[in-house]
């Protein structure tokens, strides 16, 4: 199995994307992170959706989780108004890393490896030609598990 047959269309967002739309983006279709892409479509960063919920989670509550006992529920319904008006570019932690990226010919052990290394849900599969870098599709962990289990079955 090569990168380029295990990559699939995913969702990707750009750095000015609504962050409100990236989140309901996450949710709907139960993603683990988001793509985001540069102007010309390749990958710039991953955008986990544990960071997205930390945006949401008063930082009084970061500090002490036993205040989230205190919090009724009409007060919890409002947290999506921590995303108002931002944008994925201010989700983004401040020393995000580069995301993962796979040449097409990778095998799935070398994209295994590099997903453990880095400890990332998502590996971008990118093809580089005179024209810059072209997003052929992202390999996700749990797409690579099962993958992989299934070779063994």
């Amino acid at each position: 199995m090569r990168a380029r047959d295990l990559a699939v269309e995913y969702e990707t967002v750009g750095l000015d994307t609504d962050a409100l739309e990236a989140a309901q983006l996450m949710a709907r279709h139960r993603l683990p992170a988001l793509l985001v892409v540069d102007e010309w479509g390749a990958p710039k960063a991953i955008l986990p959706a544990s960071q997205m919920i930390k945006i949401l989670v008063p930082e009084y509550v970061i500090e002490d989780p036993t205040l989230a006992a205190v919090v009724d529920e009409r007060h919890a319904d409002r947290l999506c108004q921590a995303l108002k008006d931002r944008t994925v570019r201010d989700c983004l932690s401040k020393s995000v890393p580069a995301p993962p990226v796979a040449a097409p010919d990778d095998t799935a052990l070398e994209v295994a490896a590099l997903m453990a290394q880095v400890r990332s849900p998502l590996v971008a599969v990118v093809e580089k030609d005179k024209a810059g870098l072209h997003l052929l599709g992202v390999i996700t962990a749990s797409h690579l598990l099962d993958r992989l289990l299934g070779a063994v079955s």
